[in-house]
């Protein structure tokens, strides 16, 4: 077991999403074990909410919820949920692992809901679902499809079997959920439009609001869709939030943050003197602007250590470096622009977080810091046992005393093996290093003379480590075996370091 690593902008937006509870009548259907199958089973849609009572995730979604029914009920799509508490029978029959839970049934058959949860989300997700994945587009509805999603996607064609309808179907069967898309045969359409079939067109609501597909599209493919449409997904800049963080972070592209104070009057302004840069760089870089209040935590996350607005900061996001722009200078668009070029040019170095180096190393367990990484984890001449762990962290916590005796157990033989300790929230790891942490602890080996690490994923007794070691090591680790009181000493160690753990506040892991 881990404890999962989450981003400080994930935390962040749990926290601060509370909402109470929606008093008054609900258009939120209640379903029991004796009504489920007969409310649920008959609807050829209906999303249902698997929740409980005491969940502040539950909470803060409830609203939504509320407000998505409400919207949905008027275009004949039902939504329910199921108390846990109250029906745990009926949760367990249907999978439910944690809350909020959200499946979607067709006709009684579930899936996985994999939309937003807010209001709106939940309405465009839900109304896609209730579409065939691509609607056929006349004179009478295009209105209507242009502007019943965020981003929609409609192929003008003169047949079915014209280029590129059937790549465009394949597409938009493969992405029904992401985006709504139409086709249209009918010349009236076309000529209403000004398009010149075969043509594809992409209509938003937000920056330019119709933008026609560039390249030869006789022989556009799938994937070039693909490529196209999740590019004019992303807005110019936006401000991130829990609805469209996800989109950022599965993106290739760095992201740059714009921190600002939401209460300033200058606010807008800020944002766009910013934006002629985000444009200029958008088909390399995302930009967002964020609530620098409300995301402190973020800010500090990412290495920018004054709560200076607004500040400029850069990272990319599937290594987890960071680029802050200096915070002893003013911010401008200008600083922001040769920053954003300097990082395209490589000539920018990440800031990494460090603790101080420890002035001793008393103990038998090496404790690391981010300044000494490439110093010990490389030194050819050793091998090393590293365990990244988080000190909140309940499971690392349980480890702790046999990562001590393993420590001990090699003590005599630190010219040969460094077993590691490093706190990795509050350290990162160099771009050297190759990998990211997602969850604690992480435990990790490189053997003498090596630069490349093998995952530890056995169970954490002192045997199984001793006999890990053992196998994957390069030098010679033979030890001298404790005598008998010490060993029963080491055996009662894991004991008396569970006891105390529950004497201590639990830690609220997710």
């Amino acid at each position: 077991m881990r404890c999962l690593k989450f981003s400080a902008l994930a935390l962040s937006l749990a926290s601060f999403s509370f909402a109470a509870d929606a008093e008054g009548p609900s258009d939120v259907l209640t379903l029991t074990v004796t009504d489920f199958e007969a409310k649920v089973n008959p609807e050829p849609l209906i999303l249902v909410e698997f929740f409980a009572p005491w969940c502040g995730h539950c909470k803060a979604l409830a609203p939504h919820y509320e407000e998505a029914a409400t919207t949905l009920k008027d275009k004949g799509i039902p939504i329910a949920k199921v108390d846990c508490v109250d029906q745990p029978d009926l949760c367990q029959a249907n999978g439910v692992q944690g809350y909020p839970t959200l499946k979607v049934f067709r006709n009684g058959t579930p899936t996985d809901y994999t939309g937003p949860r807010k209001a709106d989300g939940i309405v465009s997700y839900m109304v896609k679902q209730s579409l065939p994945a691509v609607s056929e587009v006349t004179l009478a509805n295009i209105e209507e499809i242009k502007k019943a999603d965020k981003v929609v996607a409609i192929a003008y064609v003169s047949s079915h079997t014209q280029a590129p309808a059937a790549e465009f179907s394949a597409m938009a069967e493969k992405h029904r959920d992401d985006y709504l898309f139409g086709i249209s045969y009918d010349q009236d359409v076309h000529s209403s439009e000004t398009v010149t079939p075969p043509a594809v067109v992409v209509y938003r609501s937000f920056d330019a609001p119709r933008t026609e597909y560039p390249y030869p599209i006789a022989d556009a493919k799938v994937e070039d869709f693909e490529t196209w449409l999740k590019d004019l997904s992303v807005p110019v800049i936006d401000e991130v939030s829990g609805e469209n963080y996800a989109i950022y972070a599965t993106s290739s592209k760095p992201l740059a943050y714009l921190f600002l104070d939401p209460t300033r009057e200058d606010k807008e302004d800020q944002i766009a003197a910013i934006k002629p840069i985000a444009e200029e760089f958008k088909s390399k870089v995302n930009f967002v602007w964020i609530d620098a209040i409300k995301f402190g935590d973020h800010a500090k996350a990412l290495n920018l250590g004054e709560a200076k607005w607004p500040s400029f900061v850069l990272q990319d996001v599937q290594k987890q470096l960071k680029y802050p722009l200096d915070q002893t200078k003013d911010f401008s668009p200008a600083a922001a622009k040769k920053w954003v070029q300097d990082y395209l040019d490589g000539s920018l170095h990440p800031s990494l977080k460090s603790q101080p180096i420890p002035e001793t190393q008393d103990e038998s367990v090496f404790n690391l810091v981010g300044k000494q990484f490439d110093e010990v984890i490389f030194d050819d001449s050793k091998d090393v046992f590293v365990e990244f762990y988080a000190t909140w962290c309940g499971h690392c916590k349980r480890l702790k005393p046999t990562w001590d005796q393993l420590g001990d157990r090699y003590a005599d033989l630190k010219d040969k093996i460094t077993i590691v300790k490093m706190e990795a929230t509050e350290n990162d790891l160099p771009e050297s290093a190759g990998f990211q942490v997602t969850g604690f602890p992480t435990i990790k080996f490189k053997k003498a003379g090596t630069r490349e690490f093998i995952e530890y994923d056995g169970d954490r007794s002192l045997d199984s480590f001793i006999a890990f070691v053992e196998e994957h090591a390069g030098n010679n680790l033979e030890v001298k075996t404790p005598p008998p009181a010490q060993q029963a000493e080491d055996a009662q160690a894991p004991l008396k370091a569970e006891t105390d753990e529950k004497k201590e506040d639990v830690h609220d892991e997710l």
